[in-house]
């Protein structure tokens, strides 16, 4: 009489395979790092380490999502239990990126509110002329809250189970995010001063420019979403990778509304 085995899991909990994407990820973040360093002290080969280190991390993002989306969608191994034990994590990488931009609002807020006398004890420094708040960033402004909007209407037609409404409402919120992105270059393009003119620059560029940069991460996710959403396979009960996407949106929205009345507004009066 033959004995039949069958391999079955006792637990809720995913126990994922090897990966060899968190070692590469973390390599090419060392490459940006490396690169970034490189480029901003002038040496020659410093924006081509930095573009290899940027494109090997979106390779690496490709790469590790589709691997994810298979883990859920495919295998079926995102169960209640992981999906919120992956919300726990989404939460406290969002906490960590709060902590992230609060080091520059602190140096911006620093060097403001108490001006060295080598800037000439004055805020903004003598010779900087400051971008008009309600030019540029104002509209981005409306845009990103328009955006939040957006993203929040793809969220509740998604719970509603209206596929048609979801599908336009994401493809809107990102085609608002790049609008965001190219008007965000165009006002770097047109700026008087550069990341290399004093402190001012420094914390300007840093600040804005590594929002710039969360938002074209943002905007890659929402496409990630977008065409997971057409191929069926985000669903009425099971979501969680848009919904992470969303409150990473959500988190970008109120970051540059802090940048808007702090650094343009505020920063330069």
């Amino acid at each position: 009489m033959t004995k039949l085995y069958t391999n079955f899991q006792r637990h809720p909990f995913h126990l994922v395979d090897p990966s060899p994407w968190p070692f590469v990820a973390s390599l090419s973040a060392f490459i940006c790092t490396i690169g970034g360093v490189l480029y901003f002290h002038a040496f020659s080969i410093g924006s081509s380490v930095l573009l290899l280190g940027f494109f090997s991390l979106i390779t690496v993002m490709f790469v590790w999502w589709r691997d994810v989306v298979r883990e859920s969608t495919f295998e079926g191994h995102h169960t209640g239990i992981v999906q919120q034990g992956l919300r726990y994590g989404v939460i406290l990488f969002i906490v960590s990126e709060i902590l992230f931009f609060f080091a520059f609002f602190w140096a911006f807020f620093h060097s403001s509110l108490s001006p060295a006398v080598e800037i000439g004890a004055i805020w903004p420094p003598k010779g900087i002329i400051t971008l008009s708040p309600w030019d540029i960033p104002s509209v981005n402004t409306l845009i990103l809250l328009l955006s939040g909007c957006t993203v929040t209407w793809c969220h509740h037609a998604l719970v509603a189970n209206q596929r048609s409404s979801a599908l336009s409402s994401l493809f809107l919120t990102i085609v608002l995010a790049l609008i965001f992105t190219l008007f965000q270059a165009y006002e770097y393009n047109v700026a008087d001063f550069r990341l290399s003119d004093g402190i001012y620059g420094s914390t300007f560029y840093l600040a804005t420019g590594f929002h710039g940069f969360h938002v074209i991460i943002g905007t890659l996710s929402l496409i990630s979403c977008l065409f997971r959403l057409n191929n069926f396979q985000l669903t009425q009960q099971h979501h969680f990778g848009f919904e992470s996407a969303a409150w990473y949106w959500h988190f970008v929205d109120v970051v540059w509304l802090f940048l808007f009345v702090s650094v343009y507004w505020w920063g330069g009066l």
